[in-house]
């Protein structure tokens, strides 16, 4: 395997760069080892490819990483298409389940257990940053369960406000949720953002709805 360390350096405007191994052949061709670059520059040049025992390392623009799909662009049109799609199979077995005449209940809780857990699906990590087009993709999944239920269903924006709001104190990152002076009393701390994809990155993002309730 070459020196990853030395190849690095030319990729000195990649915020990432990820060598994942991949068993799935449609994510790497044959599956094996793959390569995953996220730049924010908006010309991008050819680097000379990756070589592990004389076999070249493909390089592929998304990969599927703890349910999340994640592109090189850092946009999420490709995650929220997937999940839309998967939420909608699962309209059908709510239309099904609503026409058992079971109590109004059943098929609320059947939404909130397999379509709902779909679309909030580590939604503190992406939300903030999806397009409006994908939010509205998003919550025309929830009206239509809603029209199928007919009871009153969580906006998405709502279920990701509430997931921003829960604190965890055993969570590593949790020391850096902290509070200002007391001269500001219940506010916490939080960073100038220059981009906004860092403005709406969740721990920002949190900070700022927590500040926004005190």
């Amino acid at each position: 395997m070459n020196d990853l360390f030395s190849y690095l350096p030319q990729y000195p405007n990649y915020t990432i760069y990820i060598l994942f191994l991949s068993t799935v052949p449609s994510v790497v061709g044959g599956g094996g080892v793959g390569q995953f670059l996220v730049t924010h520059r908006v010309a991008r040049r050819e680097h000379p490819p990756i070589h592990i025992d004389g076999t070249v390392v493909e390089r592929v623009v998304s990969f599927k990483f703890l349910g999340v799909h994640i592109t090189d662009k850092l946009n999420w049109s490709t995650h929220t298409d997937s999940i839309v799609k998967k939420a909608q199979q699962r309209l059908f077995n709510l239309r099904r389940l609503k026409k058992f005449g079971l109590s109004p209940k059943a098929p609320t809780n059947f939404y909130r257990c397999t379509i709902e857990s779909i679309l909030s699906g580590c939604i503190t990590a992406w939300y903030s940053n999806c397009s409006a087009h994908n939010r509205k993709a998003l919550q025309r999944v929830v009206r239509s369960a809603q029209s199928i239920t007919g009871g009153k269903l969580p906006a998405l924006q709502d279920t990701y406000t509430t997931q921003c709001h829960r604190k965890d104190n055993n969570h590593p990152s949790h020391c850096l949720f902290t509070l200002l002076s007391s001269r500001r009393r219940g506010q916490y701390r939080c960073i100038k953002a220059g981009t906004e994809r860092l403005k709406n990155s969740f721990y920002l993002k949190a900070i700022r709805l927590l500040n926004s309730h005190h």
